[in-house]
This record gives C-alpha cells, sequence and structure tokens, in this order.
C-alpha cells in the first residue's frame, strides 16, 4: 500500500469513527425515545392495574417534568408553566455544560414513573437498556452523568409538588358506604368491588380552578314509571346494551378500556388487563405525534397538554360521580326488568354520572384539536396489540363522539351520562386550551 493510500484510509476511519462516536445525538433528537419512554410507562400502568384516575396521575407528573426541561432548552418556543399550572414553580436551571437536555428529559419521566408506580425494575430496565444503547452510540459518561444528575434535580422539585396534591392524604379516606334507596350506586357483578376513588375530587387541579369548576346539570330524577324520562333511558340501554348488533359491538369493545376485566369459570377466576381510558389517548396522542413528524420537543409538547386535559377531566368528572352516586343501568335492570341480564361489557366499580369515557376522551380531543388541527384524520392503532382491529377517524372529535356513545352501546352508562359528559369534557378541553398556553406566540 502506498503512502497516499494509507494516508486516505486513515482519513476514512477518522469520519467513520466520528460518525459513529456522534450517532447518540441522532437518536437523542429522535421523538421515538420519548415515545418509548411513554409506551413503556404505559405498559406498566397496565401491568400494576392502575385505575384510570390514578393512571392519569402517573401518566402526567412525568411528563410535566419532561415540559420543564424542554421549555428550558427552547425558552424562545415554550412557555414556563409557572402561573398557568396550580401551585407550579420553575425548576433549576441546568449547571452543567455537559447536560443534554432530551436525555435529561428522559431521565426525568423514568425517574418520577418509577416513584408513581408498583413494579419498578420494569422501568429500570427499559433504563439501562435505554442507555446502553446510548453510549454503544458514542455517549460519553460525562454527557450521560451531568444529564442523569439534572434529571434527578428536576425530578426531586416536581416530586416535591406533587406530594401536595392530596393524593397520599386520599389513601387513608374512608370509603363508600352503601346507601340503602334505589337510585343510589351499588357495587356490580361479577366482584362487587368497591367502588374507586371517592374522593378524587379532593386532589388539586392542574388547571381547573376546582373540581366542581364545571358541574353538569343533575341526572334525570330515578322514576321506573312506565314512559318516564328515566325509564325510557334505562329501556334503551337494555336494548341497545346487550350486544346484538356487531356493528355496536365492534365500537364498544374497542373502547372497552378497563384495566380490570374479571373473568368466572365455574369455580375459576382470572382476569384481562387492559389500557385506561387516559391509556387510549395516550396512544392517539402518539400516532398524531407521529403522523405530523412531531420533533422531540413537540412531542414532549403535545403529551403535557393531553396529560394535562386527562387529569382535569378525571377530577372534574370524579367530583360529579361521587356528588350524584346514580344507580348503574345493570342494578336496576337486574333487580326490575331481568335479573339475567348481562351488559355486554363488564361494568366499572364507581357511580355512573357522568361518564367518565364522556369527558375525558371529549377533553382530550379538544387538546389535540387545538394542538393538530380539526380535519387530522387518522388510524387509531391503539388496541391492535389487545388483539382489536384498528379504526379511522376524521378527526380526534369523531374519535371522542364513539368513544362516548361505546358506552350506552356496552350496557353501562344512560344516554345522559355520555351527553352530559360530552359537554362537560368540552368545557374542561376548552378552559385548558384558553389557559393552558405552552407554544409561545
Amino acid at each position: 500500500m502506498t503512502l497516499k493510500n494509507v494516508f486516505f484510509a486513515a482519513i476514512l476511519v477518522f469520519f467513520v469513527s466520528c460518525k459513529e462516536n456522534t450517532a447518540y445525538k441522532e437518536k437523542l433528537q429522535d421523538p421515538e425515545l420519548f415515545q418509548s419512554s411513554m409506551k413503556k410507562l404505559t405498559d406498566v400502568i397496565v401491568y400494576d392495574i392502575f385505575s384510570p384516575p390514578v393512571a392519569s396521575r402517573v401518566y402526567m407528573y412525568p411528563t410535566i417534568a419532561s415540559y420543564a426541561i424542554m421549555q428550558k432548552a427552547h425558552p424562545g418556543k415554550y412557555n414556563t408553566l409557572e402561573g398557568q399550572i396550580n401551585d407550579y414553580t420553575n425548576i433549576p436551571d441546568p449547571t452543567d455544560e455537559n447536560t443534554d437536555m432530551n436525555l435529561a428529559a428522559i431521565h426525568a419521566f423514568l425517574t418520577i414513573g418509577r416513584q408513581l408506580i408498583f413494579s419498578e425494575e420494569k422501568i429500570n430496565e427499559f433504563q439501562d437498556k435505554t442507555y446502553a444503547d446510548l453510549q454503544e452510540a458514542g455517549l460519553t459518561d460525562e454527557v450521560l452523568e451531568a444529564s442523569k444528575k439534572y434529571g434527578e434535580v428536576v425530578a426531586q422539585h416536581i416530586s416535591k409538588w406533587a406530594d401536595t396534591d392530596m393524593y397520599k392524604q386520599t389513601r387513608t379516606y374512608p370509603k363508600y358506604t352503601i346507601l340503602d334507596e334505589p337510585q343510589y350506586w351499588k357495587p356490580t357483578p361479577p366482584d362487587y368491588m368497591d367502588g374507586i376513588e371517592p374522593s378524587w375530587n379532593k386532589i388539586r387541579t392542574l388547571v381547573l380552578d376546582s373540581a366542581g369548576q364545571f358541574p353538569p346539570i343533575p341526572p334525570l330524577p330515578y322514576d321506573l314509571t312506565e314512559g318516564s324520562p328515566f325509564q325510557t333511558q334505562l329501556m334503551q340501554v337494555y336494548h341497545e346494551g346487550s350486544g346484538t348488533d356487531q356493528n355496536k359491538r365492534d365500537i364498544a369493545s374497542f373502547w372497552d378500556c378497563n384495566p380490570y376485566v374479571s373473568h368466572h369459570r365455574g369455580h375459576a377466576m382470572f382476569a384481562t388487563k387492559k389500557i385506561t381510558p387516559g391509556g387510549h389517548w395516550m396512544g392517539i396522542t402518539a400516532i398524531a405525534s407521529r403522523k405530523s413528524k412531531s420533533t422531540f420537543d413537540e412531542t414532549v409538547n403535545a403529551y403535557t397538554n393531553v396529560t394535562t386535559a386527562l387529569f382535569d377531566g378525571f377530577i372534574s368528572c370524579w367530583d360529579e360521580k361521587w356528588r350524584s352516586l346514580l344507580v348503574r343501568p345493570e342494578t336496576v335492570i337486574n333487580a326490575n326488568i331481568d335479573e339475567e341480564w348481562v351488559p355486554l361489557l363488564q361494568t366499572p366499580p364507581f357511580p355512573e354520572y357522568t361518564s367518565g369515557h364522556s369527558v375525558i376522551s371529549r377533553a382530550a380531543a379538544v387538546t389535540l384539536t387545538n394542538l393538530y388541527g380539526p380535519n387530522f384524520a387518522f388510524d387509531d392503532t391503539t388496541e391492535v396489540e389487545y388483539g382489536l382491529p384498528v379504526r379511522s377517524f376524521t378527526s380526534f372529535i369523531h374519535a371522542s363522539e364513539e368513544a362516548a356513545i361505546s358506552r350506552l352501546y356496552g350496557g353501562i352508562h344512560y344516554m345522559m351520562a355520555i351527553e352530559e359528559g360530552v359537554k362537560q369534557g368540552e368545557k374542561v378541553g376548552q378552559h385548558i386550551t384558553k389557559n393552558l398556553v405552552t407554544l409561545k406566540r
């Protein structure tokens, strides 16, 4: 080999080495890094069987931490959450020039997520593999350690704020005491579980000024007189909710999103785990951000807005559920019409009015519409991993409308809970899009 050839070979090795050593930078700019972290959190939420309201909290705090770091990284693009989110204060600035802000955002996300779930080892395994892959792509120890250190500082700041939201206090509050009157909620088959989160309206809201800021109108008076408004809606559930129409069955199943469905076969019992309603909208947010080719920071911003809407939406809905305490259709039908009737979907263990799916789906849809526009068509692949086919929607509002009516088709909600739930969710969503301004204008 001539001296000239040796020289060019050395130059080639140098450039290849440089490319390999900086490959991690591309990985850290890839929004899939955040998407995969969110998906791992969803998988753990499913595995640990968190209720829908609690799951919304598990999603929200890690996402807020990531947004706070992105805001520091892009101060000309994003507004601080201080003054927009209740009791929130700005995170500290980074002090080490080796800090990679995207990596710090991932580390803060995983650190807080680990604090809010049970199966910590699953987050640890994901984190170890993610960081090992980045190091293999050239991430240096200096950048990794500086980024982790800043992520932990931010996580500590956000965790301290989270500790003041009344969640821990409500863990000690008494369970709901069943009332005898027929209009009030009773535990439902097959497991007759205690009511979930009767004190959730005590949890601090984010953008709403209180849990009761947008109360729906009261439910129809309980009246089984033939032809009364209540009896008419009850019979509608009886006829629609048994699953005789295949298209309606498909819609109900797609939006079931019950994190714990129990099955009884003789003396044996087993459970099916699924994503929560909020988890489904996390999936839709992922689809939207990918289709729009959102950057890393734009992806974090989208999740921040949606998790805020879901969190406040659940608080608003649960405030009404445990105030009106309306009995579920299944209970009334079994007691007064058909003791053998079983709804297509398993009735969730909390009061009927308003429909949680209707509230949070509309709130999330309004938020996503504000981000991506009113005519954002998409194929919803969220439920494929649970054995359900893809469904296509012309807009986020279209998806939220189907999510809402699915509860009638599933036999678990009166029409009034659906219609008023949509109105309630619309108010929550519009309030959040007006009062939470993350992107600078």
